[in-house]
């Protein structure tokens, strides 16, 4: 390629809504524009390298026996209400009619259509294992887009699907997609971890998710640095702390905290530890009929620990669990917030005890009444025993769940993730096949999503510097590109450049060349900002002496290779 024939438009500012780095840089090095609200054009830079996100993708997916179909983007609202997600998936999910006035999904995903495609065509076991895929566009009407690609509203992902005649065949699917995407993130150049997570919305038994690691990732990976465990903050286990609850050791006593709503203005207040107070969240459960009554809960966690919504919904009871309001606090607790606790409520609650809690003793907590505390509470002497359950997000220093260590935690940027559905859509829409017995069976699901795009905001949110993006090459919108000084003028470089051109062109590398008559200057900001990984100067200089410029956009300074060399250079580069 020529950078006169291609389309090079590149800027030194950012727009002003641009917020995080790979949305700023992705701007400015004009691989992406914005058409409105979480919607992009991909300029012709970018596009070349979702190409070649998707073609590692799809070899690694063939590679494991996946077939490739092409399901469309508008579905009948039928299929969506059959699995019950068409009310479920509430405003995410943008819904159009047409001119009949019938309805539609704009796919977010493709479950219903693709166990559609199985129940009408897959009729005996004789036919499974099957794993479909596509890649395709999706629209999910995020309420505040922002971030670029990696939060947009109109975005492509590449989503899998198997079937399987019995669980032990999902799981062995399942298997063979985790290690699929292992082989695919591991060529895209970037340096990621997989953590087993909540299968959410979606359904499902079991599910992992695929990070790439980056100080600027919204999720927090826990990990134990000694053993393989791994898992999404959501889902990794706090365990209960080691040893018996200690005896009560202080009396229970009505504390003044005047203006004191929060636990780490009470322990300053009282010059104790954060970690001797009790923090109270409230939750509400509305009653299932009309007429009922609905349900205050009254969750506990130590002052230093932070509330695990995802644990809680798990709770029998509390699946569909709101936070209560400040009036329903007043009338359950005769209290405003930042004094309440579990003794002497004005209405009966439900107590939920993190296991931290559950182990204390001689601990702080609201008294119900505004200014005031209760110190030396316990449990069984001052407070029946309450309902215990794990409630919090780990911290760092925490157990690791599998006994071999402590636990760390770092940033991640989800961009895929693998689930074993088991039978939850195929249930829902009778997706059934012929047995060995002669008798019909629930087919097994897994699907198995890649944000395509996403990739793309992930690779530079952990591969850039002062200059722009460092694409892995693997990815890189181009391999290489020569930088000819004074291509218009000096025959010996123009004749140089081409040689050069062609013998990487006939050895199968990416490169461009840049002949559009820049400025030196000019000409390499701009390739570093795009962020092209190997870059190769001929000026009339260096030819004197026989030699090229090689240097990769990591490196600090050029390296003087020998002009005979330079083809075979580049190739060892790569292959590297």
């Amino acid at each position: 390629m020529r950078a006169s024939r291609f389309f090079v438009s590149t800027l030194k500012e950012a727009p002003s809504d641009a917020e995080i780095i790979s949305h700023k840089l992705m701007m400015r090095a004009g691989m992406i524009k914005r058409l409105g609200s979480g919607i992009y054009t991909y300029m012709p830079m970018g596009l070349r390298v979702i190409r070649k996100v998707e073609a590692i993708v799809r070899e690694e997916m063939n590679r494991a026996g996946a077939v490739e179909l092409l399901m469309p983007v508008v579905q009948p609202a039928e299929l969506w209400q059959e699995t019950g997600r068409w009310d479920k998936m509430g405003p995410e999910l943008m819904r159009v009619k047409d001119r009949h006035g019938r309805d539609y999904a704009i796919q977010p995903t493709s479950e219903e259509v693709v166990t559609d495609v199985a129940r009408s065509e897959i009729r005996s076991y004789r036919q499974l294992p099957v794993n479909f895929y596509h890649i395709q566009t999706k629209f999910r009407d995020e309420r505040r887009p922002r971030f670029g690609l990696m939060r947009g509203r109109e975005f492509t992902m590449k989503d899998a699907y198997s079937f399987d005649r019995d669980v032990e065949g999902m799981q062995k699917s399942y298997r063979i997609m985790y290690d699929a995407y292992t082989r695919i993130f591991n060529r895209f150049g970037l340096q990621f971890r997989a953590v087993a997570a909540d299968n959410g919305a979606i359904g499902g038994s079991g599910s992992h998710e695929f990070h790439v690691i980056a100080d600027t990732g919204e999720d927090a990976l826990v990990y134990c640095p000694t053993s393989d465990y791994a898992a999404n903050i959501e889902a990794a286990e706090a365990l209960a702390p080691a040893g018996e609850r200690a005896a009560a050791a202080e009396p229970l006593t009505k504390t003044a905290t005047p203006n004191k709503t929060r636990c780490e203005d009470v322990a300053e207040f009282l010059n104790l530890p954060l970690a001797r107070t009790v923090k109270s969240i409230v939750l509400t459960v509305d009653a299932a009929e009309e007429g009922g009554e609905k349900t205050l809960w009254l969750l506990l966690l130590r002052g230093d620990h932070e509330l695990n919504e995802v644990k809680v919904a798990k709770i029998p009871g509390l699946a569909e669990f709101r936070f209560a309001g400040a009036s329903e606090i007043v009338e359950w607790f005769g209290s405003e917030p930042g004094y309440l606790g579990p003794i002497g409520t004005r209405k009966p609650v439900n107590i939920v005890a993190d296991r931290a809690v559950a182990n204390m003793s001689d601990f702080i907590c609201g008294a119900n009444e505004e200014g005031f505390h209760y110190t030396g509470a316990n449990w069984g002497r001052d407070i029946p025993q309450p309902i215990v359950h794990d409630i919090r997000n780990v911290v760092e220093g925490d157990p690791s769940p599998d006994g071999k260590g402590v636990l760390a935690i770092q940033r991640g940027i989800e961009v895929g993730h693998v689930f074993q559905l088991g039978t939850r859509y195929s249930k829902d829409m009778n997706a059934t096949f012929l047995d060995v017995d002669g008798k019909p069976a629930l087919m097994q699901m897994g699907c198995y999503g890649i944000g395509i795009t996403r990739i793309l905001g992930a690779a530079i949110e952990q591969n850039f510097d002062e200059r722009g993006i460092i694409w892995p090459a693997s990815i890189a919108p181009f391999q290489v590109v020569l930088c000819p000084m004074g291509y218009d003028r000096s025959e010996t470089v123009r004749n140089e450049t081409e040689r050069l051109y062609a013998a990487l062109q006939s050895a199968g590398i990416d490169v461009i060349l840049d002949d559009r008559g820049e400025r030196p200057g000019a000409m390499f900001a701009d390739w570093e900002l795009i962020g092209v990984p190997h870059r190769v100067v001929i000026g009339d200089r260096g030819l004197k002496e026989g030699m090229l410029e090689y240097q990769g956009r990591r490196d600090a300074a050029a390296t003087g290779v020998p002009v005979e060399q330079m083809a075979d250079f580049i190739r060892d580069k790569l292959a590297a």
